[in-house]
């Protein structure tokens, strides 16, 4: 496990990585232990689209290392965690700042550890709503994991 100056630190250059800062998704809160994630994405000209509502690409990018990341953590070093797949549904136009919020409880990172120790590897599936400011979810999107125990070497 990392330590809490050392997540700090993630924190802070998480919202510096090109592929997040550029499209202006910022990392709002890390619970200490990395079982709690909040980003959110506030509108702006360079992530809006043709029609005037947030990039869907934008939206989707919000959603990219935060379970992996999470999974790795709690999992600890004797587990290989990987983004595996991912799907994106749109239930209505998003506007404004918008919000995800992962979390991971105690008896999903027992389920992936049982399920990872029990076979070659294991695909767990996870799924974060992106909210609007009102709360009404404005897409779904689907995160699967690939997870196996690492074998000695």
């Amino acid at each position: 496990m990392i330590g809490m100056k050392t997540k700090r630190k993630l924190l802070g250059w998480m919202n510096w990585w090109p592929p997040l800062a550029g499209a202006g998704i910022r990392v709002r809160r890390m619970s200490p232990d990395f079982r709690e994630v909040d980003v959110e994405l506030v509108q702006r000209w360079w992530n809006t689209n043709y029609v005037g509502v947030h990039f869907g690409g934008s939206l989707f990018a919000m959603t990219d290392p935060f379970y992996m990341l999470m999974l790795l953590e709690n999992l600890g070093s004797e587990y290989i965690v990987w983004d595996k797949a991912a799907a994106i549904r749109f239930r209505r136009p998003a506007k404004g700042t918008v919000r995800a919020e992962f979390r991971l409880s105690e008896q999903q990172i027992a389920d992936v550890r049982r399920q990872a120790d029990a076979s070659p590897k294991h695909e767990p599936v996870f799924t974060v709503e992106i909210k609007d400011q009102s709360g009404e979810v404005v897409s779904v999107v689907e995160r699967t994991l690939h997870v196996r125990r690492k074998q000695p070497e």
